[in-house]
């Protein structure tokens, strides 16, 4: 007789499990915008949701902890002047969001500390480049202020956020909708997927496309492509049947994939959330109503089934939480914020463990929020791999800095010296002022010291 073995893995028993009501977000009119974007992004410290806005595009963000009813009268962030279309949050700081629009425009923002006491309209800098509406973008994992976007006039745009400027323009690789873009891991590459079933992986700095396969997934509804931790390309999509499929390809070779796994007949795109410390990819169909995930090890067949976490409501869109806002006490490994048609509902996956202490095997030492290149030190050729932290006694949050942006000065360099000497004679004569005051209020003093010695004298001489 053949028994069946089963594959031992730590992640077999992961099981989700939806909080309680009391601690959803309720009241949320969750946006109706017919697009295949996540719409929810969420940080260790905010959730932000696209929602219904009349006359313009707006999203929520929320303080994690505040949960329960949220009133219609909740600030916004709403500077766009078309439905918001993609959101998310800068991974070097936790205050800092980017929002990509039907007006053609992506919007960076500086959310306050403690989140929005009055809505907010005024980005700190607007990107403006596509000519159609830009339905994605995603910051890089690894340099510091730079964001891709990718609008529906077929064009990728690479940005650095510090001066305004998009620094890379790709203009001529993307013959129809690009459905999604993916950096690898240090951020040397990205990997595309687009409606003429074809999946790219392409080096920006050098504007090339370094290897494509055709009809990746030959059905004709919406397929994503994301990169691995150990340089593969992961694709979702549909076969000529309407079967939802995934597979996995190795960019060195994509004539045949690695493996295939045809799924089920639903027509809901699958957007794939992946996290590079445990090699465990969840997938979340679009009007689903469950998060399949699987485990990709490097022995056949590849990609492992290891369970489905299925509710009875259907899911409008997915946050994914990154590890430094998981709660290491408690096993969880991966953190959902579901998006109903009027709340958010955090779903937390755990491993089961008995023991208290900290589990070294579930938490690796995972990327941090600090940069490992600025912006110019990439866009000159470098690479830098992620600054990995430990969790091992939960993640700290450090002060985040404020982002700036550095328009480039047209003026010549005459003018800064002028200025400069201005300031100079400006502080000079502040300076003088501050130790005219200083002295007058020293003989203030003085005299006053005087008056009260001779009153404190005549008391005496009452008592007497």
């Amino acid at each position: 007789m053949f028994r069946r073995v089963v594959r031992q893995s730590k992640f077999r028993h992961v099981f989700g499990q939806a909080v309680k009501n009391d601690q959803c977000y309720d009241d949320i009119r969750v946006s109706r915008v017919t697009w295949d974007s996540a719409f929810c992004a969420v940080n260790p410290k905010f959730v932000a949701i696209i929602v219904e806005a009349s006359g313009g595009g707006a999203f929520l963000v929320l303080p994690l902890h505040k949960t329960g009813r949220i009133d219609k009268a909740y600030p916004t962030v709403c500077g766009h002047t078309g439905p918001v279309l993609d959101i998310d949050w800068c991974p070097h700081n936790d205050q800092v969001i980017a929002s990509g629009s039907e007006d053609c425009t992506i919007m960076v923002w500086q959310i306050p500390e403690n989140g929005l006491v009055t809505s907010m309209s005024e980005p700190v800098v607007v990107l403006e480049g596509h000519s159609k509406r830009v339905g994605i973008i995603t910051w890089h994992p690894t340099a510091r202020n730079i964001l891709l976007s990718a609008g529906c006039d077929n064009m990728i745009m690479i940005w650095n956020v510090g001066t305004g400027e998009a620094l890379i323009t790709l203009e001529d690789m993307h013959p129809d909708v690009i459905y999604s873009a993916c950096w690898n891991r240090s951020g040397s590459l990205i990997c595309t997927a687009c409606k003429d079933k074809k999946v790219r992986v392409i080096d920006p700095r050098k504007e090339e496309i370094i290897a494509e396969k055709d009809k990746a997934h030959e059905g004709a509804r919406p397929m994503r492509a994301i990169f691995l931790s150990d340089g593969n390309v992961f694709t979702t999509g549909f076969s000529r049947m309407s079967e939802r499929q995934l597979a996995l390809w190795n960019p060195q070779n994509m004539e045949e994939p690695i493996s295939v796994h045809e799924m089920d007949t639903s027509n809901g795109v699958l957007l794939p959330f992946y996290d590079p410390d445990t090699n465990v990819v969840y997938l979340c169909g679009k009007g689903d109503s469950s998060i399949r995930y699987f485990e990709i090890t490097d022995e056949a067949p590849y990609v492992h089934y290891l369970n489905t976490f299925t509710t009875k409501e259907p899911q409008r869109g997915m946050g994914y939480m990154t590890k430094r806002g998981l709660d290491v006490n408690k096993c969880e490994i991966a953190r959902f914020y579901k998006l109903h048609e009027r709340k958010c509902e955090p779903i937390i996956m755990t491993v089961p463990r008995k023991s208290d202490l900290f589990q070294d095997d579930l938490y690796p030492d995972t990327a941090g929020p600090d940069p490992a290149l600025e912006a110019e030190e990439w866009f000159e050729g470098k690479n830098g791999e992620p600054i990995l932290i430990s969790l091992k006694h939960g993640y700290i949050p450090g002060k985040n800095r404020d982002l700036k942006v550095v328009k480039k000065n047209i003026l010549d360099n005459n003018a800064n010296v002028q200025t400069s000497c201005a300031n100079k004679k400006l502080s000079e004569a502040k300076l003088d002022e501050v130790l005219k005051e200083i002295k007058s209020l020293r003989e203030l003093v003085s005299s006053q010291e005087k008056r009260i010695a001779k009153l404190e004298e005549q008391l005496s001489q009452m008592d007497i």
